[in-house]
């Protein structure tokens, strides 16, 4: 049985069985425009990307691939072979982990080649899991800098609901839940638009994609 095979057979269940046991529901949904698109979302659970990816039409998910560190997806060879294989994710190596005199511009130009490519990203613009409390961390640089070296893409802002309950820190067992994920409309810089407008400007947006809960 071939890698191919299994990889292919792995994304056919993760489908199913995300939608089974989450009870996922997505809404305001943009049409694609044809852009490279980075979806940028909320991050409290290593499932994120995994719920949001489900949710994709399926003639997107081919075309979307996840940003995720690199630490934790290279550390068993089970990961390794869901991260690589299966979600076909980019790596990158986070902030203090990374080698002594490695060049942020590299990292920027390793995640700006999908896009150029023709594929889309999903992307956690506070750079880590909001472990805080907080409904949403300070954005990080990388998305504007992103952004900057593939000018023609667009930024859809997203809320994922729920998953710091379903999978918490530490948690294996997902517990069954509804996970809503709601999108507003693309962004993209404006022209002279700085570096901290553009983030308050994406941060208030992805903010807003929250559903009010009783």
């Amino acid at each position: 049985m071939s890698d191919q095979f299994l990889a292919q057979a792995a994304r056919l269940a993760t489908v199913f069985s995300c939608r089974a046991l989450l009870s996922l529901r997505s809404s305001d949904f943009p049409d694609h425009s044809g852009r490279p698109r980075i979806y940028a979302a909320n991050h409290v659970s290593h499932a994120d990307f995994v719920a949001l990816w489900t949710a994709l039409p399926r003639s997107l998910r081919a075309r979307t691939r996840p940003v995720a560190g690199l630490d934790y997806w290279e550390a068993t060879g089970f990961r390794r072979w869901l991260i690589h294989q299966v979600f076909r994710g980019v790596l990158v190596e986070r902030g203090a982990k990374r080698e002594p005199g490695s060049d942020g511009g590299e990292v920027i130009r390793h995640l700006a080649a999908p896009l150029k490519a023709g594929e889309d990203l999903i992307f956690f613009p506070e750079g880590t899991r909001n472990l805080t409390g907080n409904d949403l961390m300070r954005l990080r640089s990388g998305i504007y800098l992103l952004l900057q070296e593939v000018p023609d893409a667009e930024v859809v802002p997203c809320w994922i609901s729920h998953m710091d309950r379903i999978l918490p820190k530490g948690g294996f067992v997902p517990v069954p839940l509804n996970c809503d994920l709601r999108y507003g409309a693309p962004l993209r810089p404006e022209p002279g638009e700085a570096r901290t407008e553009f983030l308050a400007r994406l941060h208030a947006a992805i903010l807003a994609c929250r559903r009010t809960e009783a």
